[in-house]
């Protein structure tokens, strides 16, 4: 009698020896066991599906930047375009060189005939562009008049009726909006006013390095844009730096008048100003001063006040 394993193995299981020593039991089917894959080939799939994955949304990603940047390129050489031949250059100073926080945003409107007409037949006569390359005097400007520098002016109707109600005064008004500027000086042509020159560009740049020491009669800024968010803030004009600039340009008791409806930045004006040491308050209680007779109600203005919004004025005196 032969001896048998102890625990021999089932005929017909899959380890069950065949007579050449092969296991019996069930076909074993090659290509079923490629099609079906085992655990590693299934992770090596899926890795393979996530990288294919994330290279489409790298790839989405590169081109929706590439669009990003040549849309900024084409504004940016848009801005740079001029627009009239002989009128305001698109960017005088070459402003993408400055780095610093600007306290206004160029924009390019649509420009009525009317205004090109004006910028085109006016602006050699009465327009200058902000470029830094030279120091100008004022007073050669106006042909001896005192003059004053205006900071924003819009659409240039209160700019054009103060010029108007007093010839005696050269208003040196600064502002970056094309239409404003054709606007002002057609409206300064149709009264016949000869007081008025419109500057183009970054007024910090004409302050900075353009001015001679004491050769205006007084700032005005009226309704500056507030920049009512509280990150943007730093872009508000009024502020210590922007005054350090102003002040040394200013004839002794010239006066910095400002006006504003947005009574938070009233109340930053009024504060910083009032620190200022080279500036006093011409009103008797330190607070605000009526409104001058000399500054015209603009629509804009009357506007707010339809609102409720109250306008606040401050006149200070250069010390």
């Amino acid at each position: 009698m032969s001896e048998q394993p102890l625990n021999p193995t089932p005929a017909g299981s899959p380890d069950a020896p065949s007579i050449d020593g092969t296991p019996t039991g069930p076909a074993r089917n090659d290509d079923a066991a490629e099609a079906k894959p085992t655990g590693s080939t299934a992770a090596d799939a899926l890795a393979d599906a996530t990288a294919d994955a994330t290279a489409e949304e790298t790839t989405a990603a590169d081109e929706a930047a590439a669009l990003r940047a040549a849309s900024f390129e084409r504004a940016r050489r848009l801005r740079m375009e001029p627009r009239f031949p002989g009128g305001p250059a698109a960017d005088p100073a070459g402003s993408h060189h400055e780095r610093r926080i600007r306290s206004f945003q160029p924009r390019r409107s649509r420009v009525t005939t009317g205004q090109q007409e004006s910028l085109e037949r006016l602006w050699p006569k009465w327009g200058l562009d902000i470029d830094g390359k030279r120091v100008l005097d004022p007073a050669e400007l106006f042909d001896g008049l005192p003059v004053v520098l205006e900071i924003g002016f819009g659409m240039g109707e209160a700019t054009a009726q103060m010029a108007a109600d007093d010839p005696g005064t050269g208003i040196l008004a600064v502002d970056v909006h094309t239409p404003g500027q054709g606007n002002l000086l057609g409206l300064a042509d149709k009264a016949g006013s000869t007081n008025v020159r419109v500057a183009n560009g970054d007024a910090v740049i004409l302050l900075r390095e353009m001015l001679a020491p004491e050769s205006l009669d007084g700032l005005r800024v009226y309704f500056p844009d507030p920049w009512p968010k509280a990150r943007h803030h730093k872009r508000r004009l009024i502020q210590p730096d922007f005054l350090d600039l102003v002040a040394p340009v200013l004839k002794p008791g010239a006066i910095v008048h400002c006006a504003t409806d947005w009574e938070p930045y009233a109340e930053q004006m009024l504060e910083v100003l009032t620190a200022h040491p080279r500036f006093e308050n011409t009103a008797a209680d330190g607070g605000y001063a009526p409104r001058p007779a000399f500054r015209p109600l603009t629509r804009f203005e009357g506007q707010g006040l339809d609102k409720g919004h109250v306008v606040h004025d401050l006149l200070f005196a250069r010390v």
